[in-house]
C-alpha cells in the first residue's frame, strides 16, 4: 500500500502542468512591469517609482515603471486588464478609474472589479476644498451660505471626475443650489483660473497643493480625511463641520489582470504593508500628505471597498444627473 502511494505521488509530480512549478518560483525572469496609467510627474507615477525598487528587492527581479497614459487613466487600465495573469504585468490602480469613471460612464471597456485581481490599497490622497488667499470665504459655512443665493463656481478636472462628484455631493449635502460646476481639461488649468480669480474654488487632492497651502497662496476650507492631518492641523474636516458623507479620497492600489495564481496573489498582498512601512516611503508620502491606512486594506476587504464606493458615487451621479457618454 505504501509503495502504491509513493508511485502515485511520483506520477502526479511528473504529470502536473508546468505552470504549477512556475507559480511557486515566480518571478523566474524580468522585468516585472508596473503600469502607471497617468503621465510622468503625477501622483501615480511618483508612487509607482517609490514602490518599484522595493518590489524589485523583494522579488529578486527588475521592476520597471511603464507609463501608459490617456483617457483619464482608462487606456492603461484597459491594457492591463487584457494582459496574461502571470504576475509580470501589474497595475497601480486608481480610484478615478475604478470608482468615479465607473460611477459616471454609460459604458466601460472593462469590469472594474471582475476583470482584475485586486491585491490591496497602497495610499489615499484626501480631497481638499481650496480657495485663493484673497477669497472672501474664510470658512466652509460662509462658502455654502453664499452658494445658497448666488453662483459660487468650483472647478474640476472634467465631467465625471472625482473632484466633480465631490463638488456635487457638497452641493447636495450643503443645500447649496448655486454651487456651480466649471469643468476643465485637468486640474492644472482649473487651479490657474482659481488663482486668477475666474472661479471661486477647486476640490482637489491635497498632494499637489501642499506647497501652495504652506506658502499662503491658497486657503483650505475643509479636508476629506476622517481626522485632521497632523501636518495641517488648522484645516477642519468636512465631517467635523457636519458633512460626514464627504469623507473619502482618491486612493491608489496594486492590481493585476484577473485570474492571478493564488501563490503570486498572496505574495504580492503580503508585500504591500511591508513596503509601505519602509522609512523612505513613509517620509516621502508624509511630505506630500498621501498616506497609507493604519490597517492595510487588502484582498477581499479591498474588493468590498471598491464595490461599496462604486455604489455610493453612482448614487451621487444619479442625483446630480452626471453621466459621461463616451
Amino acid at each position: 500500500m505504501k509503495r502504491r502511494h509513493i508511485l502515485a505521488a511520483g506520477v502526479s509530480a511528473l504529470t502536473a502542468p508546468a505552470w504549477v512549478g512556475a507559480q511557486s518560483a515566480w518571478p523566474t525572469r524580468g522585468p516585472v512591469r508596473l503600469v502607471a496609467q497617468f503621465p510622468p510627474g503625477g501622483l501615480v507615477d511618483t508612487v509607482s517609482r517609490l514602490m518599484a525598487p522595493h518590489l524589485a528587492q523583494a522579488l529578486g527581479q527588475t521592476v520597471v515603471v511603464e507609463n501608459r497614459a490617456g483617457a483619464g487613466g482608462l487606456i492603461g487600465t484597459d491594457y492591463v486588464s487584457k494582459q496574461p495573469a502571470d504576475g509580470y504585468t501589474l497595475l497601480v490602480s486608481h480610484a478615478s478609474v475604478h470608482i468615479y469613471a465607473t460611477a459616471t460612464r454609460k459604458t466601460m471597456p472593462f469590469d472594474p472589479v471582475n476583470d482584475f485581481s485586486h491585491m490591496g490599497m497602497l495610499v489615499e490622497a484626501p480631497m481638499v476644498l481650496l480657495v485663493r488667499a484673497q477669497s472672501p470665504f474664510q470658512t466652509l459655512e460662509q462658502y455654502l451660505t453664499a452658494a445658497k443665493t448666488k453662483p459660487v463656481r468650483y472647478g474640476s478636472s472634467g465631467i465625471g471626475s472625482a473632484n466633480h462628484l465631490f463638488g456635487e455631493m457638497l452641493k447636495i449635502e450643503g443645500k447649496a443650489p448655486q454651487h456651480d460646476h466649471i469643468p476643465y481639461q485637468g486640474s492644472a488649468p482649473a487651479m490657474q483660473d482659481l488663482l486668477g480669480g475666474q472661479i471661486d474654488s477647486v476640490l482637489d487632492p491635497i498632494t499637489t497643493n501642499v506647497a501652495q497651502l504652506k506658502a499662503g497662496s491658497l486657503r483650505a476650507l475643509a479636508v476629506s480625511t476622517p481626522n485632521r492631518l497632523p501636518a495641517l492641523p488648522n484645516i477642519p474636516t468636512f465631517a467635523e463641520l457636519g458633512f460626514p458623507k464627504l469623507t473619502g479620497s482618491q486612493w491608489l492600489g496594486l492590481s493585476a489582470p484577473k485570474g492571478l495564481p493564488a501563490p503570486i496573489f498572496q505574495r504580492l498582498t503580503a508585500l504591500i504593508p511591508e513596503i509601505l512601512a519602509k522609512p523612505d516611503i513613509v517620509a516621502r508620502l508624509e511630505d506630500i500628505q498621501t498616506l497609507p491606512r493604519k490597517n492595510a486594506v487588502v484582498g477581499t476587504d479591498f474588493v468590498q471597498l471598491i464595490n461599496a464606493q462604486i455604489n455610493t458615487w453612482r448614487d451621487v451621479a444619479k442625483l446630480a444627473n452626471v453621466e459621461v457618454i463616451t
